[in-house]
């Protein structure tokens, strides 16, 4: 492997091509402001490097980073790059990774808005995230100790487990297919619509009128605080641990809850059952126009 130390780099393609490089100590900055430094390599380390130009590493193969930092300058750093690591790292620039694979993110602190599209295959832990439209329409996710910020995330993505996460953000999961999340805390407007197949397993849920328009949802002893308008035309199998301040018009399924606030049931299609402290009562009974 070449080891190119305590250097800086503001050319055009600086190190285009680069085949079994190590870059440790250097800057990718300067007057020329030139773009797209490591783009077309393979087997490429950057180690304790500072990156504040454009497109750092597209079409990469086989990419290690460590202790660096891209700054807001450095936007669309990674792009169609495939077998990468990157732990210890700020990953401040928008759209910071995108139509890449096999991906492990550790320890990172990224603010990055569009964050993560049409990524394959991405394990990301004990990492902190600020986004908009983050991960969108990506596949294959593993996600554990992750706090997430921001808003429409994890959209149309499929194929996802997060763990002992914390995600505050509004319209997560929109579209989403085969999702599981456990012991996880989600906070935030509009959560999960139109999803496909989403399990929550011991989660905390935490805002206004939630999983609605979804098929095949789980709910397993999860907590649901200030939840109102819940579950409006969707297919639901749920077990809460708390009260929920509202339900609407389960299109189907069971839902069982110690106590719920109101029952809205005022669609003759809605035929969900609802359980309260014991009772169970079909949707379609209880609507006004029974």
């Amino acid at each position: 492997m070449t080891i190119i130390e305590n250097q800086s780099f503001d050319m055009e393609r600086a190190l285009y091509g680069c085949n079994g490089i190590l870059a440790r100590n250097c800057v990718f900055d300067g007057p020329a402001d030139g773009e797209s430094a490591f783009k077309e390599g393979k087997d490429i380390e950057a180690a304790h490097c500072f990156f504040n130009l454009r497109y750092p590493f597209w079409h990469d193969r086989g990419l290690t980073i460590t202790d660096s930092e891209m700054t807001e300058s450095c936007r669309a750093a990674l792009w169609y790059s495939d077998q990468i690591e990157i732990v210890d790292t700020k990953l401040h620039g928008i759209k910071a990774l995108r139509e890449c694979s096999n991906v492990f993110i550790r320890n990172c602190d990224i603010v990055s808005p569009e964050f993560g599209w049409s990524v394959r295959g991405i394990r990301m832990e004990d990492t902190r995230a600020v986004s908009e439209y983050f991960m969108m329409r990506s596949e294959n996710l593993t996600f554990r100790g992750v706090d997430f910020r921001g808003k429409y995330s994890f959209q149309y993505i499929k194929n996802a487990v997060f763990e002992n996460c914390v995600f505050d953000t509004k319209d997560a999961f929109w579209h989403g297919e085969n999702i599981t999340v456990r012991d996880s805390v989600v906070q935030g407007e509009y959560l999960a619509w139109y999803s496909d197949g989403l399990t929550l397993v011991n989660c905390r849920i935490i805002g206004t009128q939630p999983l609605c328009y979804c098929k095949n949802l789980k709910l397993i002893d999860c907590e649901m605080i200030g939840t109102d308008l819940a579950f409006e035309k969707s297919e639901v199998e749920a077990a809460i641990t708390t009260r929920v301040d509202s339900i609407k018009n389960p299109l189907s399924g069971r839902i069982q809850a110690p106590d719920v606030g109101e029952l809205i049931l005022d669609d003759e299609n809605a035929k969900g059952q609802v359980r309260i402290a014991g009772q169970e009562k079909n949707a379609c009974k209880l609507c006004s126009c029974a």
